[in-house]
């Protein structure tokens, strides 16, 4: 049984057990050596690849977020683009 869909941001959107949150379905190539490792990450652990990849993007996301000069980059990308659209409002 195929679970409810959304439509957002160009992209199918389907309720997942994660979190009760809705999550996004998009495609990721791989190279093949990173495929299979996590292939068999997955089945020692007895879950899925979908599992081990989001817990390996969630793990980099929180470490880039933690780093003082990625999050000083970040913001002040932010106030350029803010800036920008500020402009361009006018």
């Amino acid at each position: 049984m195929r679970r409810p869909a959304c439509r957002g941001s160009g992209e199918d959107r389907i309720r997942t057990p994660y979190g009760n949150s809705i999550s996004r379905q998009t495609t990721v190539r791989l190279p093949e050596e990173i495929a299979d490792r996590a292939e068999a990450d997955a089945r020692v652990r007895g879950t899925s690849v979908n599992a081990v990849l989001v817990e390996s993007l969630r793990a980099e996301t929180e470490r880039v977020r933690a780093d003082k000069d990625f999050t000083d980059r970040a913001k002040r990308l932010l106030e350029r683009d803010r800036e920008l659209l500020e402009r361009l409002a006018r």
